[in-house]
């Protein structure tokens, strides 16, 4: 074996309880390994106990383990012996300048193992053996090597310092006790330690369950920018699906108009054409005529012209007059097409049809605080206009269709499955996301402003049809005197000051509806924390006597 390759630990080849290099090694159950005749020592003077123990790590075993030799330690042992070489610590089992090194070593010092807090002094695994094999030296307090022992000792009196001042707050030892701090508070460092130790865990507990919580925050926003990943893909992969649908329209649109055109421009120029031939026939015989006047009136024989003339053809009938259509013939294409330019171009501008996320923006982050001011809300104003489709025969829209009117009798509406046939209820055209904020104004016996999801039902007067009666819908009952808000058919008193007109701010993401009561200032009626799965609509449900009305502002 080379000098090089027997750089070896000592403690490898060494035996915890003698010291010394390994003499006929044993490896007991744990893994640690002795000399036979040490081990055997060390079971023997407790040999009346039914467990035996490991003297590193103490670990029992019963019954005592049958000791076998350690072949393979035991032939490098004595390939060192043969060698001459000394086993040594290796290098980093030394202590460096930031080490703590053991205070008994004495030519050059082991790393510190443990430091014991009676002893005041910090051992290597060599000689901290001791503490674990000496009965009274067992009850000593072992801590994780320390350079700081000497902290624990009274400046004033060389003592541990094994008490605590409550009153001043700090660590004393015995005589502190009964000299400069006679009469404080005082009580033993362990339980301080034991009380500040169920505070630190309290504390512990508390920035635990703040980490689960803001784990789960994470969570639903890792779950929520998911969402918002895979609605804007789907939003792109459907817009582009229906533009590319509106560009195959209008192509074929384009390629009927242009057919249209060719086809008119055929017969229009076959048309030309055949009276241009009719013209140009017209005009030989006319060339004929004309010779054949210019020849008779050139005859000097007047017998012979008298004779002529009469057996001369007579004109035909000239060709009714031609009337030349401008140029600009069609003229009447091009303005239809620009006319639909036109209002395509009136649609994409649209406000309510414009794709940008603006007055929609995707709310991730910490729900952002309600405004406090109505000029704060405002800012969250939505231009919504009611949905002609849906309202009831017994409402009329006006005012742009912001304004629904109790009528005394029913309006000759067409037939839409979108119509709620029985209550007098309207919805919204514009789906509402984000954070919005719209007003109604009311005049009559009592209105119900509600938010609701598409897919409500319209047909019949059950409940499921009814705004507040279902579970998607919410409703805000308006009367005369006071307030009531209706959800899935359970009524919520509410209080507040009665005003005609009820402003209603939303934040979707955040599950937010609020009420407020508008006059000179803001009054909160209800709030609403819930989550909403689906884009939602504004809705009127207006009861009373005719002419009752509400308004959108």
């Amino acid at each position: 074996m080379a000098q090089k390759g027997i750089q070896l630990d000592r403690e490898t080849i060494s035996c915890s309880i003698c010291l010394d290099v390994l003499k006929d090694p044993v490896t007991i159950p744990c893994g640690h390994s002795y000399c036979m005749n040490c081990i055997k020592s060390f079971w023997d003077e407790g040999d009346e106990k039914e467990t035996h123990s490991c003297p590193q790590c103490r670990q029992s075993f019963t019954p005592r383990p049958v000791l076998l030799k350690n072949t393979m330690l035991a032939v490098l042992v004595e390939e060192l012996k043969k060698t001459g070489l000394q086993a040594a610590p290796a290098d980093h089992c030394y202590a460096g300048a930031e080490d703590v090194a053991c205070d008994f070593c004495t030519v050059r010092k082991l790393k510190a193992y443990k430091s014991c807090l009676v002893c005041l002094a910090s051992y290597c695994e060599k000689h901290l053996q001791p503490h674990y094999d000496v009965a009274p030296l067992k009850k000593h307090k072992l801590v994780e090597p320390s350079k700081k022992l000497q902290e624990n000792v009274c400046s004033r009196h060389d003592e541990v310092m094994k008490m605590f001042c409550r009153t001043d707050q700090q660590l004393i030892c015995y005589l502190c006790s009964v000299e400069e701090h006679k009469g404080h508070d005082t009580v033993s460092a362990a339980a301080e330690r034991a009380e500040r130790q169920r505070e630190l865990e309290g504390s512990r507990q508390n920035i635990q369950q703040r980490i689960q919580d803001r784990e789960k925050d994470v969570k639903l926003l890792q779950q929520q920018a998911e969402a918002i990943n895979l609605s804007a893909d789907k939003a792109v992969e459907d817009s582009e699906k229906i533009f590319t649908e509106l560009i195959r329209l209008l192509e074929k649109r384009s390629s009927d108009v242009e057919q249209q055109v060719r086809s008119r421009q055929k017969s229009e120029v076959s048309r030309v054409k055949e009276l241009q031939e009719e013209l140009e026939q017209e005009i030989t015989e006319l060339k004929r005529k004309d010779a054949e006047l210019k020849k008779l009136s050139h005859t000097e024989d007047h017998n012979q012209f008298l004779h002529n003339y009469p057996s001369l053809s007579p004109l035909s009938q000239p060709t009714s007059s031609i009337h030349i259509r401008p140029l600009s013939c069609f003229e009447d294409v091009t303005a239809a097409v620009s006319e639909v330019r036109d209002k395509l171009q009136d649609v994409l501008r649209e406000k309510r049809t414009n794709v940008s996320l603006t007055g929609t923006e995707v709310d991730v982050l910490l729900p952002q605080p309600e405004p406090e001011t109505r000029a704060g809300f405002l800012k969250y104003s939505r231009d919504i206009t009611l949905d002609p489709n849906t309202v009831n025969t017994w409402l009329l829209l006006s005012q742009g269709n912001r304004k629904a009117t109790v009528m005394s009798e029913q309006q000759s509406y067409s037939s839409h499955p979108d119509r709620f046939t029985d209550r007098r209820q309207v919805l919204s055209r514009e789906s509402l996301t984000g954070r919005c904020y719209w007003e109604v104004k009311r005049n009559g016996r009592g209105l119900y402003v509600a938010v609701s999801y598409k897919n409500v039902s319209r047909a019949g007067g059950s409940d499921e049809c009814g705004f507040g009666y279902n579970d998607k819908s919410w409703a805000l009952n308006c009367k005369q005197n006071g307030y009531t808000f209706w959800y899935n058919k359970i009524q919520t008193p509410v209080s507040g000051p009665v005003s005609s007109r009820v402003g209603v701010y939303l934040d979707h993401s955040a599950g937010i509806l609020s009420f407020y009561s508008v006059s000179e200032t803001m009054t909160l009626l209800h709030r609403v924390q819930t989550t909403f799965t689906q884009p939602l609509y504004a809705g009127f449900w207006v009861y009373g006597w005719s002419r009752a009305t509400a308004e959108l502002y």
